[in-house]
């Protein structure tokens, strides 16, 4: 499964990321990957709280056309086995009002443009993106960049080992992690303006196993930490969040 670049749903994707790797090593051509799976996640960045979510994985692509849990709807507009540069509409997760503390607005989900690239080195995998968040509560602009390299350790066995990091502009920052005036008034929290920068770094890794015929089995753990500007934020209760993830798909 291809990995998109926001915040929590970079954590949730790269978890993930191992039941699309299979099909996309075997098959670069055109395929379907269905099947489902469980995550647990931060309620939001920073927080102490979690949630065990199901998760419907998806993995198509047709000529140039792709739709991924990872990467949202798109096209590629370069495609060769060592460099794919594409483009595509994705998700971008806000948070609920019930999971930041009393007086903190929520803020809604929305779509992303994004744009992306991803360059094949021996058996490394490099991808930097940009999203630019349009509509919802998020807003602002969100880069990213992560290495992976998958590893065959048997037959029927992938390893991935993913670094990953992510930067946001200070729109993204103030409305993600924010807190106005009137918030302040209402929650009882410091008054936070943050600047852009450097928002967090993941480490994932996951281990993808492959059954009978087109059958994957595939679980992830990995850990993200907030730099500064995210983890100064009043309402960021955990600098540190782990994550986890288990899940079944078909490739055909």
């Amino acid at each position: 499964m291809k990995i998109m670049a926001h915040a929590w749903t970079l954590a949730l994707t790269l978890l993930v990321g191992g039941l699309g790797s299979r099909t996309a090593q075997a098959q670069d051509g055109d395929h379907i990957t269905l099947g489902v799976g469980v995550a647990a996640v931060p309620e939001f960045e920073g927080s102490k709280g979690y949630r065990v979510l199901p998760i419907p994985l998806l993995d198509v692509r047709a000529g140039q056309f792709f739709a991924s849990l990872g990467d949202g709807i798109g096209v590629h507009i370069v495609d060769t086995p060592t460099l794919k540069l594409g483009g595509s509409v994705t998700y971008v997760r806000g948070y609920r009002r019930r999971d930041v503390p009393e007086g903190i607005d929520s803020l809604s989900d929305a779509a992303g443009a994004r744009l992306f690239t991803s360059l094949r080195l021996g058996g490394a995998i490099a991808t930097v993106g940009a999203t630019r968040v349009i509509g919802g509560g998020t807003r602002g602009t969100i880069a990213d960049a992560r290495l992976s390299y998958p590893v065959q350790t048997a037959q029927r066995v992938t390893i991935i080992p993913t670094l990953a990091t992510s930067w946001a502009d200070d729109k993204h920052m103030r409305r993600y992690f924010g807190v106005t005036p009137s918030e302040a008034a209402a929650s009882g929290l410091a008054a936070y303006r943050p600047s852009s920068g450097f928002k967090d770094v993941s480490a994932i890794v996951t281990a993808n196993y492959r059954l009978a015929g087109g059958l994957n089995i595939a679980g992830s753990a990995g850990v993200t930490r907030l730099f500064d500007k995210a983890a100064d934020s009043p309402f960021v209760e955990r600098r540190w969040q782990p994550a986890g993830f288990v899940g079944i798909a078909y490739s055909f």
